[in-house]
């Protein structure tokens, strides 16, 4: 199973980049939760690469430590306070070292960060990195300081990105921000503010300044990508008060996605997060026409039951859901899906959780995202619904859910076996230096055996000819005679 956050044991991951010898000052930062936590944390690095920090990966040398943070759920944010008691210790030892929290979880506490045991110096939410500079100024001079302010335009579309870490082949573009979907459990409107899409024509530019840098994949992100829409103001606007000539001219994703794939015929094209009440016919066509965007989508789905949907305000039906996965596999046959599941969410009965694993039989999900409900302050449910679903029970549902996930996936995996498929090598497998892993058009990981000139960044024709529930086992076809049809 592929996780899509990072494991919350573990304290996040930090980057560095190529020292600008100019820069005297040491940043380390560090980004927990989504991928578009760690897409705004390239933001924030090139913001502060142009005010003279330079990325470090040694927090004890560093003069400004950054925590880019995740509200999704309570155990990430118990991460994060643990994570800034032990930089409480190294502010001791270091008195002009300053300490701050970024993104969702800044947005959600604001001023409570800065009240609480003298943790923090900064405040910064997802919207006022822009202010980076101006907020720096006040720490030096000794003073806390805060931006939380969220904006309906603010889209950091003409900021260049530094890439953090990484690979050098793949990358996100982010082409929206903010959520306009108000589902009943989730905290990511009030923390990262109304639904804006980003300029298409800076959206092409990054996206061949990437090719032209190296880079062979992209991931185009966003909270809802479907959702994308662009007719000059960049915010989403009300269809009744825009004119003809704007209706006639707007940039929907599908549009979009034909742009991007037009743009860079050579590099794949991926995207997330989907939302199936925005999602439309004309994205599949798209996948269909033009080879280089890759046939995987993912799509949330939180559960199979009409009535918890509801409850949720998901916006669709568990028909229309399926409805939808059944044209996509008509006009991309070929097409991969995973899933987000929510288990015990208010008032789940047992037959709720039965029509969730069903909904997960008849989709036949590559992999899938699976967590028991948990409340989370400010929201709708935390509001006006009961948490009524038992620890225990949500538990044993959880189990059974990514136990199905577990069967499924290693079925649509033994799928893919005896086939050849293009794998884009992105690294060196983790479990053996001398393999390589990388990912087909799918999304699906595979591992084969390295061999003299091959490279990261090379797409290689790979025979699988194994699979274990989340990895395809191959090896590369140039090295074998089989006939595969």
């Amino acid at each position: 199973m592929q996780e899509k956050y990072i494991d919350e044991s573990k304290q996040g991951e930090a980057f560095a980049i190529a020292e600008k010898p100019q820069n005297s000052r040491k940043l380390f930062l560090e980004s927990y939760g989504c991928q578009m936590n760690f897409s705004d944390s390239e933001i924030v690095a090139s913001i502060l690469s142009e005010q003279g920090y330079n990325t470090t990966l040694k927090q004890e040398e560093a003069d400004l430590i950054l925590l880019n943070t995740c509200s999704i759920r309570e155990k990430a944010e118990q991460t994060v306070r643990m994570r800034l008691s032990q930089f409480k210790n190294l502010k001791k030892e270091k008195p002009g070292l300053t300490v701050g929290v970024l993104g969702c979880m800044a947005e959600r506490l604001k001023t409570k960060f800065l009240e609480e045991e003298q943790l923090v110096d900064l405040v910064v939410g997802p919207d006022a990195y822009r202010d980076l500079p101006n907020l720096l100024k006040e720490t030096d001079g000794g003073r806390d300081a805060i931006n939380v302010i969220l904006s309906k335009d603010e889209t950091y579309a003409d900021i260049n990105p530094v890439r953090l870490g990484g690979n050098g082949v793949t990358a996100f573009v982010t082409i929206t921000r903010g959520c306009d979907n108000m589902c009943t459990f989730c905290v990511v409107p009030f923390t990262r503010g109304r639904e804006r899409s980003r300029d298409p024509h800076s959206i092409i530019e990054e996206c061949r300044t990437l090719w032209e840098s190296g880079y062979k994949e992209i991931t185009l992100l966003g909270q809802n990508v479907d959702s994308y829409l662009w007719y000059g103001g960049g915010a989403k606007k009300d269809f009744k008060n825009a004119t003809e000539m704007q209706k006639s001219t707007a940039v929907r994703f599908a549009q979009l996605l034909e742009m991007v794939a037009q743009a860079v015929p050579q590099m794949r094209i991926r995207f997330s997060t989907s939302n199936p009440h925005d999602m439309t016919t004309d994205v599949f066509e798209m996948m269909a026409r033009y080879e280089n965007i890759c046939k995987y989508v993912h799509l949330p789905v939180q559960s199979g039951s009409d009535r918890m949907l509801e409850k949720m305000n998901r916006q669709h039906t568990r028909e229309e859901y399926l409805e939808l996965i059944r044209k996509a596999k008509a006009i991309v046959p070929d097409i991969a899906f995973s899933q987000d599941m929510i288990v015990g969410f208010c008032g789940e009965t047992e037959e709720d959780h039965q029509l969730t694993l069903s909904l997960m039989k008849e989709v036949e999900y590559d992999y899938g995202y699976m967590f028991a409900y948990s409340e989370r302050p400010g929201t709708p449910a935390h509001k006006k619904m009961e948490d009524d679903v038992p620890a225990d029970v949500k538990q044993r549902r959880l189990a059974e859910v990514i136990a199905l996930q577990g069967e499924l996936s290693r079925k649509r995996m033994s799928g893919y076996v005896g086939k050849i498929h293009e794998i884009l090598i992105e690294g060196t497998s983790k479990k053996d230096e001398n393999q390589w892993k990388g990912r087909n058009s799918q999304n699906a990981v595979c591992v084969f055996d390295k061999k003299p000139g091959q490279k990261i960044g090379d797409v290689i024709p790979v025979f699988v000819h194994g699979n274990t529930q989340g990895t395809l086992l191959g090896t590369a076809a140039a090295e074998i005679s089989v006939a595969v049809n």
